[in-house]
């Protein structure tokens, strides 16, 4: 078997470079074929991680096959777990993730009359092969967008989401992870998170407003804030250059953030926080109270009336720690009856989900529905998340999931 996987797998990535987008899921069966499988079929999942739509196939002349609830089914189970699930039906059936790092991308189903340890062997590496080579595409084909969309985005929302990076990353060291809403209609919220020798940075916005200029503002301060990092910049340049940046080009336009870095070493956390809600700091069971809290500071974007004085913070980190940051469409989410969702209940959840060991991208989907049960599945402002959690004790398999306490 481990001579034909290689053959196998090498036909697949060599067929890949020329191939189209469309192709990808006939490739990934005709692989499995000659890995004695009887079937193999890719699911994407979408937007707002509701369902798992499969990939067509420029091969099928008949239906496609259909979107796959990711609550309450098999399929779901092994996207929100990061796990197979097998199921016999006459022949057997075993859906495996697609992972790219530690970020989900859908899953795979594999259909065969038997299923060996080796077999499952392969299939794994199978799904591996596929997710790489989706991701891959996706940077320059609109296949893999469409499939992940169920109705048309706005132009400020594509603006944010063509900036924004994958919702989780992650190291055996760290895991970071986001979720915003409403994901087709997003307007001045934006998230940043990013790896570079040794330490993690974590960026969020809340622009003023909700449309294409707060769009901008949001992607301006994106760009300026990378541009100013991949110089090996300082947080307080970050700060700078941002405000710069929108009084060129936005001049009336303001935004809240914070920028803040983590050293992957000694747990050090340093940030600036420009008038946006404080980051927590989650430590056990438990949120240490005002443990990242500081002086009030104006929000960027205000100059030149404005002259802003930043200052960099510093706390402290114990393994196992982890930072969440919010913007306040989170906490201001009303319920028809005009009750608002609050810090408490966002702590309460995210409390509930490490305790019950729920790895952190699901936590915070199951948290980003729950506020949109709560706004009856309409935001009137935008709701970010991010989620960063420092384990530097814990191995590279286990970084989805977090840690026993």
């Amino acid at each position: 078997m481990t001579q034909e996987l290689d053959s196998a797998l090498a036909e697949l990535l060599a067929r890949s470079h020329t191939a189209a987008p469309s192709q990808l899921a006939g490739l990934v069966e005709h692989t499995a074929h000659r890995l004695g499988m009887a079937e193999a079929a890719l699911y994407l999942a979408d937007v707002q991680q509701d369902m798992l739509v499969p990939l067509p196939d420029a091969r099928a002349c008949g239906e496609e096959a259909e979107p796959i609830p990711i609550d309450g089914t098999l399929a779901g189970w092994a996207y929100r777990t990061v796990s197979p699930r097998l199921t016999k039906h006459g022949s057997l059936t075993v859906w495996l993730p697609l992972v790219d790092g530690v970020e989900r991308v859908g899953v795979v189903r594999i259909t065969a009359a038997q299923l060996t340890a080796r077999m499952l062997e392969a299939a794994e590496a199978l799904a591996s092969l596929a997710t790489l080579i989706i991701v891959s595409m996706t940077g320059y084909s609109d296949l893999y967008a469409r499939v992940a969309r169920r109705e048309p985005m706005n132009t400020a929302a594509e603006m944010v989401w063509a900036f924004l990076p994958p919702l989780t990353l992650g190291t055996d060291r760290v895991t970071s992870t986001a979720v915003l809403e409403p994901a087709y209609e997003i307007g001045g919220d934006a998230f940043d998170h990013g790896l570079d020798d040794g330490r993690l940075h974590l960026t969020i916005l809340d622009a003023m407003g909700h449309d294409l200029g707060s769009g901008l503002a949001s992607a301006i301060a994106l760009a300026s804030c990378r541009s100013v990092r991949r110089a090996c910049g300082p947080l307080l340049q970050i700060a700078e250059h941002v405000d710069a940046e929108l009084e060129r080009w936005l001049p009336g336009i303001s935004l809240t953030g914070v920028f803040a870095d983590l050293d992957l070493d000694s747990g050090l956390l340093t940030w600036v926080n420009c008038g946006h809600p404080p980051p927590l700091l989650i430590r056990g069971r438990r949120v240490v109270p005002r443990a990242l809290e500081a002086r009030g500071e104006l929000p960027l974007g205000l100059r030149p009336q404005y002259q802003a004085t930043r200052t960099v913070h510093q706390a402290q980190l114990e393994p196992g720690d982890r930072l969440l940051l919010h913007t306040d469409g989170v906490t201001e989410a009303r319920s028809a009856a005009g009750e608002l969702f609050g810090e408490q209940r966002l702590v309460d959840f995210v409390l509930r989900s490490l305790a019950a060991e729920e790895p952190p991208p699901e936590a915070l989907r199951r948290l980003i529905h729950a506020i949109l049960e709560h706004h009856d599945d309409r935001l009137r402002d935008d709701a970010t998340i991010v989620l960063a959690a420092w384990h530097p004790d814990r191995g590279t398999s286990e970084a989805l999931a977090p840690t026993r306490e």
